[in-house]
């Protein structure tokens, strides 16, 4: 008697574990991820963090607690001194994983020129960066972002840019990091020159990170941000959302977030987007959640 009342309330239970589950399980397949995740560029707090009233250490912590954003993307400069420091890095990728934040990318500069015309600089500029990949690799991240400065010709340039980031690109290959470039002033912030640049590079880790403001080219010339940014897509493997100032209904001044955008998720990317703000008119906290709000916007209109 006490055996059947026991398999009926086992069947029962059962039965009604599935009903309750099912709701769930087709919950779940609904859930669709994001169309892009959001990150924080370490460079939007640059100002405090120059001025040392931030602690890189904490960068982190900041980019959870007082910002909400879960990804970060280092910049060197701020931790130059600690370069060779191993136990320092330990305790960043520490302090990065007690709260539950994910690394994305290191922002590498004054490390010497990729493309200097000198081939032994060139080579020294792509020994100084390999620190930086070790460093990617421990944080975890995907990436370093380098520049491809040079001097010379049009085609003079992107011949030396192209053998810098070929030789940094297969020793990041042996690290599993990418070797990523940002259009970051000259030549580079032409997108035709810096997307033949990658292809001449040739090689698989060797890619682009987008930046939306970054066209200056100099004696008061600007290359369109738009076709540029449609130009280094198909080589992206990171996406920067450059703001500088906002109108009374938040959008930025500069850049049609809604238009840039279209073409970043036209070229099938569906990775991080950093906010890096770098105006003035606001302070660092207002112009991160005034970026960050934007892009939450633009992507609850595009769907999800």
């Amino acid at each position: 008697m006490f055996s059947l009342q026991r398999r009926e309330f086992l069947k029962t239970s059962a039965a009604l574990g599935a009903t309750v589950a099912l709701p769930w399980a087709a919950l779940a397949r609904k859930v669709k991820k994001p169309l892009f995740d959001i990150s924080l560029a370490q460079w939007s707090l640059h100002k405090a963090f120059f001025a040392k009233k931030l602690d890189p250490a904490d960068f982190a912590k900041i980019a959870k607690t007082d910002y909400g954003i879960l990804a970060v993307e280092y910049v060197n400069q701020f931790y130059t001194d600690k370069k060779k420091d191993d136990e320092y890095l330990k305790d960043l990728k520490k302090r990065a994983d007690d709260q539950g934040v994910t690394s994305v990318l290191i922002m590498c500069d004054r490390e010497g020129d990729l493309g200097d015309a000198d081939e032994k600089k060139r080579q020294t500029a792509v020994d100084n960066h390999v620190r930086w990949i070790e460093w990617a690799k421990h944080l975890g991240c995907h990436s370093i972002r380098v520049n491809a400065k040079s001097t010379g010709t049009y085609d003079e340039q992107m011949e030396r840019a192209a053998d810098g980031l070929r030789k940094l690109s297969v020793i990041g290959d042996t690290h599993g990091i990418n070797v990523i470039v940002e259009n970051h002033g000259g030549l580079s912030s032409n997108g035709e020159w810096l997307a033949a640049t990658i292809k001449k590079a040739d090689h698989k880790r060797c890619g682009t990170l987008p930046d939306f403001g970054n066209f200056n080219l100099g004696d008061g010339k600007e290359y369109d941000r738009y076709k540029g940014v449609q130009e280094l897509m198909p080589f992206a493997k990171g996406v920067s959302a450059k703001s500088h100032d906002f109108d009374d209904k938040g959008d930025e001044t500069h850049t049609d977030y809604r238009k840039m955008m279209k073409i970043v998720l036209a070229a099938g990317y569906g990775g991080y987007v950093g906010v890096e703000y770098e105006g003035s008119k606001i302070g660092e906290p207002e112009g991160i959640k005034a970026t960050k709000k934007l892009l939450e916007v633009v992507r609850a209109e595009m769907g999800r």
